[in-house]
Parts: C-alpha cells; sequence; structure tokens
C-alpha cells in the first residue's frame, strides 16, 4: 500500500467505521464479531478502492460491501437474523411503551426485504440512491418497498 493513501484510509474510517459497526451488530452480530465484519469491509475496500469512484456515495460503497460482508458470515454461521431495537427510555410512559413494542412486533412480521430497505432507510439514514446502491436495486424498488412498509405498519397499528 502506497504511503499516499493512509489520510485516505484513516479519513473513510473515521467518517464511517462508527455507522457500519451499529449497521454490522445490529443486522450480524448474532452470527460474527461486528469488530471483525468491520475489519473485513474495510480490507475489501482497500482491494477495491478502485471501484468507489463509481459509486453513488463512499458511504453506499461502504455499506454494500458491509451488507456482503455480513451476509456471506451468516450463510456460514446458518442462523437466522434477528432485529433487535433499542429498549425504551425509562421516562416514557406505560401507552406509549406498549405502543412501541407494538410498532417493534409489526416491524419484525415485515417481509425481510422491506425490513430491510426500511432499516436502512431509518437506522442508517441512507438516502433511497444509498440504498439502492447496497442492496443493488432500482431507486423505484426502494420507494415501493418503504411505501409497502409504511402501509404494513399503518394497519398494523390501527
Amino acid at each position: 500500500m502506497a504511503d499516499g493513501r493512509i489520510p485516505q484510509i484513516e479519513a473513510m474510517y473515521c467518517t464511517h467505521a462508527p455507522a457500519l459497526l451499529e449497521y454490522l451488530q445490529r443486522n450480524f452480530g448474532s452470527c460474527a464479531s461486528a469488530e471483525d465484519l468491520l475489519q473485513e469491509t474495510f480490507l475489501r475496500w482497500l482491494r477495491r478502492s478502485d471501484a468507489e469512484n463509481s459509486a453513488v456515495s463512499p458511504r453506499a460503497f461502504l455499506f454494500g460491501i458491509a451488507r456482503h460482508v455480513g451476509l456471506t458470515a451468516l450463510r456460514r454461521a446458518k442462523k437466522t437474523r434477528t432485529v433487535p431495537i433499542d429498549e425504551v427510555a425509562a421516562t416514557q410512559g406505560a401507552d406509549s411503551a406498549a405502543d412501541l413494542e407494538r410498532m417493534r412486533i409489526a416491524m419484525a412480521e415485515l417481509p425481510e426485504q422491506i425490513r430491510e430497505t426500511l432499516e436502512l432507510r431509518l437506522r442508517d439514514e441512507l438516502s433511497y440512491e444509498e440504498i439502492a446502491a447496497v442492496l443493488e436495486i432500482p431507486v423505484g424498488t426502494v420507494r415501493s418497498r418503504l411505501h409497502t412498509a409504511l402501509r404494513l405498519l399503518r394497519e398494523a397499528m390501527i
């Protein structure tokens, strides 16, 4: 590796590693160490950094790599994925806690493709274009999946 790339590597890591680690812990932490998956993500990025120039954004490019790394780990572990959601703050009332629990259940019951798209939008705050790049689908499909997710969640909350 050329020494000239070290500042770029450090900048990418400092900028994107926390969000990637959270994504990997949440989605793939049951099958492997999220820190190991993060390291593998950056190793793959270093091997393929020339492809980054054609990506929608460096963030989307890294999330795409992280997703593939995590899916590979899942296949190896042959485990099913669970979706943990942050705990309710102690200051919330019983009604909001019950509503949040209903929402958790409704989100867990969404079809996996719909749920993954929704999580990338809400939790990881990716744009539609970035989600499309991560999932390797058209932007229109991202919009359709998010629309379906909201419709299903509304129906579940009635």
